[in-house]
């Protein structure tokens, strides 16, 4: 196979190996012949480079696992998440303050030409609609900053879930603009409800009809390695000049949303990827 997608031997991270579309994708990349080094709570059964546990609730493990990967690190692809059966809290620090925290470790160690592919949801598409919120809490420097923010703001915070999504997606947007500079390019994907390990809380915490209007037109579930390949797509050689985006890997919903082909009396709970 030639290599058009530019993995082969590249050093590249994983976070959420274990299961899901991390496990999916640290797979698809160890076939494009990647080293693949993978970050997760539990341990992943696939033959990696390297495997270090790392909690993302905990800055100090998060610090030790990012020391104990070598640079240089050419792609990074934050996978791991909790849905709305955790503590708001909890949710947070995995969702995004533990995510952005693993991503300014690996900073150091990524050089031009790298990318970062960090997956969001549906549930934060309110993003648009309180971008002062969403931008005060992005830009709080290092942990204690953001977590305080959390503490102080628990009201906007709620459950948790839509919210970490949604500043996901515009940490996504507003660091594009600036790790361009760099030479690195980061974005982030909008997936469609998939068949994971979450999906039951997912039916539990919004309705089985609330999450399967979410996954119209398709009229199905994606896989978890269908949202690998848009994953990879993202932090490939193909993609050198896309960056800031979100893009949906939804089969056609955020189209059909947007052009009126959607049940929103379906949708009025809180929409989970």
């Amino acid at each position: 196979m030639s290599d058009f997608l530019g993995y082969a031997g590249k050093r590249v991270v994983v976070s959420g190996c274990f299961s899901g579309m991390g496990h999916a994708t640290a797979k698809l990349l160890l076939d494009l012949g990647a080293e693949v080094h993978g970050l997760d709570f539990k341990a992943c059964d696939l033959p990696l480079a390297s495997f270090t546990q790392i909690d993302l609730r905990d800055p100090a493990s998060i610090e030790a696992a990012a020391a104990a990967i070598e640079g240089p690190v050419d792609a990074l692809f934050n996978c791991a998440g909790l849905p709305t059966s955790f503590p708001p809290m909890d949710i947070m620090k995995v969702n995004f303050i533990g995510l952005r925290h693993l991503t300014e470790q690996l900073l150091p160690k990524m050089r031009a030409g790298s990318a970062i592919a960090n997956i969001a949801s549906t549930g934060g598409l309110g993003w648009s609609r309180r971008i002062p919120d969403n931008m005060a809490f992005v830009t709080t420097q290092g942990w204690d900053a953001a977590t305080a923010w959390c503490e102080q703001n628990a009201q906007t915070v709620a459950e948790g879930y839509a919210f970490s999504k949604e500043n996901v997606i515009v940490w996504t947007q507003f660091m594009g603009a600036r790790l361009i500079k760099q030479g690195i390019r980061i974005n982030c994907t909008l997936p469609s409800p998939t068949e994971t390990p979450m999906m039951k809380t997912f039916h539990e915490a919004s309705g089985k009809d609330v999450v399967d209007a979410a996954a119209e037109p398709m009229g199905r579930y994606s896989t978890p390695e269908e949202q690998a390949g848009g994953l990879v797509l993202l932090n490939s050689a193909l993609a050198s000049i896309v960056n800031g985006v979100v893009l949906p890997v939804d089969g056609g919903f955020m189209g059909a949303l947007a052009t009126g082909q959607i049940d929103m009396s379906k949708l009025m709970g809180k929409r989970q990827g």
